[in-house]
């Protein structure tokens, strides 16, 4: 039963971490416009800032970890160090 609960928190398509980044953008704007009323001026601003930042750091690692791995990836720091190695050898 445990499991089956489980499956329903787990993110395994990229539809569902669009969906999850959604809904995190929103609370993030709320939360956001709460500080400026709050603190009016720079400071509510950057409060602002700071929220709707972290949906970008989020939502890019909800990105990548929903990435279909085919092989083809796009930076040397992707391979593991053990791969890194038999490359520069030959």
């Amino acid at each position: 039963m445990l499991r089956v609960v489980k499956r329903l928190f787990t993110i395994k398509t990229r539809w569902e971490a669009l969906l999850v980044i959604y809904a995190l953008a929103l609370g993030a704007t709320d939360r956001g416009f709460h500080y400026v009323a709050l603190y009016p001026g720079w400071g509510g601003w950057l409060l602002f800032l700071a929220c709707t930042g972290t949906v970008f750091i989020a939502g890019a690692k909800l990105m990548e970890l929903t990435r279909k791995d085919n092989g083809e990836r796009r930076r040397k720091t992707d391979f593991p160090p053990s791969q890194m190695l038999v490359e520069n050898a030959n």
